[in-house]
This record gives C-alpha cells, structure tokens and sequence, in this order.
C-alpha cells in the first residue's frame, strides 16, 4: 500500500473516533425533547410574562407592594369625618382703600374773601362773567341772600351779585286803551338776566357741590351769627326747591302802575311771594335753564350730604 492510501486510512479512522461522542449527545437531546412532550400531553403553551414580573427584573425600579383589601370588607372601612374651617372672606371695597387726600387749610371767615377770589376760576370755563359777583364778605352773602330766599324774601342789599346795568321796562306800544294804566309785559326785559343764567350754566355742578362742602364749616360759622343751629344744607335745599317749584303763569302778565312801582293785574300774581316774582321777572326760557342747573345741583348735592352722613 503506498503512502496516500495509509494517509487517507488515517484520517478516517480519526474521524470517526471524534464524531462519537456528538452523536451520543444529540441521541441524549432528542430523547429528552421526546420526554417532555409526552409529559406535557403533547400541548405547547405560550406563556405570557407578568408586567410585575418586569418589574422585578428592571434593575432601575423596584415594585412596592400594595395592601389589597377585599371588596366585602370595603364596606366597613369607616371614614374618619374631616373638620374643615369656614373662612368668611370679606368683599373689597372701595371705600377700604384709603386715598389720602390733600389737607385744605381754610382761612378765617373774615379774610376769606381773598381766598375764595383766587378759587372761583376753578368753577367755571366762562371766567369773564365772575364780574358779576360781588368780592366783599361773599359767605356772609351767600348764606343771608339764600336764607331768606327759602322764605320767599328778597334781601338785594345782602345779594351776591351786582344789580343789573338795564332796569326793568314795560312795552309802552301795550297800553291798552280800554283799559286806562294797564301795560303788557315787555319779554325783551328778561334779556337783562342772560348773563346771570350763563354764568350759572357754565358752572361745573360737581366741583360746585364739592366745594361747598370744603368751605361749609366757615359757611356754618356764618349761618350761626344768624343765631341759627340747624346744618346749613337744609336751607340751601328749601331755596333750590322753591325755585324747582316755580310755575309759570299762562296769561300774558299783565301790569298796572298806581305809584312809581309797576304791579301785577292778576290777584294771584301780585300776592306771590318776592323770591317768585324775581323768577317771574327773568322769564321763561332762563327760568328753565336756572330749573335744570339746579336740579342737578341738588340730586349730587343731596347724594353727598347722605355720604358724609
């Protein structure tokens, strides 16, 4: 036998000797796997793995435990009642928040009348009319002139205003000649007090209501030297409603002259008091205009009084 023969003997006799073992350890493995399905009836079963068990596995979490209580004992857990504490919050208001307000230092009601020039632009866009005020003892005026117009009086020498330049005319073209000394009433003549109702027009009601109450105690000092003890507004609200309750007449106003002084015709006009004849006087259209001014001036002037209590 030569050389490659005994070669190729050799490796097949090796071969052999080395595939031995692995082919009685594959016998081995089949048999088991044979073993096994028998044992579990010849059924396989998917197993799905438990989240918990996930869980357990993550090393970065770790599961805890949960009590369980049954569902028939739920029933008996009894709730401990829960005290809770009404607050009561109290609303905002307005009037909580403290606005401080510059002090006014009022002067001696002797010297006031310096003070209160310096401050009667404030009242009105129209200062060119302020000409008509009279600048001497001007509260001692107001509070005298408005006394006794709430009773019907007319106090001219007390008035705050000066007197108008044009005096009072009849149409002397009226008269008639039925009726001997009998004028119509002239209504150009109520023309003298335009500028008396422009003034008071132009007055702003708000900052008059206001200022009143920042001068009224030298305006109470003044009504006390009149020996009076009652608050001063009452009067002032008395004489805006005189005026407020003014009626017009619907006749023509007739007049008659006995002496030097014109008077009424009608009965009815000539006993009214003198405050409702000076209404009389400065007519119809300025007669509306002064209403509806002071009725404003009155429902603020009311409504301010009622907050300072």
């Amino acid at each position: 036998m030569d050389n490659s023969s005994q070669i190729k003997t050799s490796e097949q006799d090796g071969s052999e000797k080395n595939s031995g073992p692995l082919i009685i350890f594959i016998a081995a493995f089949v048999l088991v796997a044979i073993a096994l399905w028998q044992f579990s009836g010849g059924k396989t079963e998917k197993r799905a793995m438990d989240p918990s068990e996930l869980l357990k596995e993550s090393p970065k979490e770790k599961s805890v435990e949960q009590p369980v209580v049954p569902e028939e004992d739920i029933s008996a857990i009894e709730l401990a009642p829960v005290e809770t504490e009404i607050v009561q919050i109290e609303p905002l208001v307005e009037d909580d928040i403290a606005i401080e307000q510059p002090a006014i230092t009022l002067p001696e009601l002797d010297e006031s009348d310096a003070w209160l020039k310096g401050r009667l632009p404030e009242l009105t866009w129209r200062n060119e009319l302020l000409t008509l005020l009279i600048n001497e003892d001007m509260i001692r005026r107001f509070v005298v002139f408005t006394d006794n117009f709430s009773q019907g009086l007319l106090a001219y020498e007390h008035s705050p205003f000066i007197q108008p330049k044009v005096k009072f005319s009849v149409d002397e073209q009226s008269l008639n000649s039925d009726e001997q000394n009998v004028w119509q009433w002239d209504s150009a003549t109520s023309k003298r007090f335009d500028l008396y109702v422009d003034l008071l027009r132009s007055v702003d009601s708000t900052t008059l209501v206001n200022w009143y109450f920042e001068v009224k105690p030298l305006v109470d000092e003044a009504y006390s030297e009149l020996g009076y003890e009652e608050d001063f507004t009452y009067t002032l609200q008395d004489a805006i409603t005189r005026v407020l309750d003014m009626e017009l007449p619907k006749s023509s106003m007739a007049l008659t002259r006995t002496s030097v002084m014109y008077k009424y015709q009608e009965p009815e006009l000539e006993a009214l008091a003198d405050s409702d004849k000076l209404l009389l006087r400065i007519g119809k259209e300025n007669l509306l205009i002064i209403k509806s001014v002071l009725l404003e001036i009155n429902e603020k002037l009311t409504k301010e009084a009622n907050s300072r209590g």
